[in-house]
């Protein structure tokens, strides 16, 4: 409960990174693409795309950086949820690899954003028509709000497939 105000980020950050994971942890490709209710939404979907956006936030906004395959090729004009909807066709190994990576290439992009500057230092990518640029504050606390908002998703998706509940 203590810390300075980086590491309760961090440390939130982190939490729901390891609560996604738990939630997908054992289970295969059919129980990744179930869906719960009338919603089409998947745990592998979900798992894809928080790789785009661990990707998306810290490496392309905030170092204003290429993205990186597969999200490179991409042709989002066309399927702006090519991260949801390709989950499907990917292996429950290959989505966690992605993720993995994703997550990985996060955290060194902290690290390194952290040694030349502070948290209130802007991302040198504007994402925003106009033309505000949000701090690495910011985009911490919206890290910490995507995994939030997508593990309870996670919560109703995985119950419905096995029972498991919890953190």
């Amino acid at each position: 409960m203590g810390g300075d105000e980086l590491a309760t980020l961090k440390g939130f950050l982190e939490f729901h990174r390891a609560t996604l994971m738990w939630k997908i942890e054992g289970l295969t490709a059919e129980q990744l693409n179930a869906t719960a209710a009338k919603s089409a939404m998947t745990l592998g979907g979900m798992v894809k795309h928080l790789a785009y956006v661990e990707q998306q936030w810290f490496r392309v906004v905030l170092h204003d950086r290429e993205p990186l395959e597969p999200w490179a090729s991409v042709d989002w004009k066309t399927d702006n949820d090519w991260d949801w909807c390709s989950a499907a066709d990917d292996t429950p190994e290959q989505l966690r690899a992605l993720w993995l990576r994703a997550v990985d290439g996060a955290r060194k992009d902290l690290i390194e954003a952290l040694r030349r500057g502070d948290l209130s230092q802007p991302a040198k990518r504007a994402p925003w028509r106009d033309g505000r640029v949000p701090s690495l504050r910011w985009i911490l606390n919206h890290m910490i709000e995507e995994y939030a908002r997508h593990n309870g998703h996670a919560d109703l998706i995985r119950e419905a497939i096995d029972g498991q509940t919890g953190e």
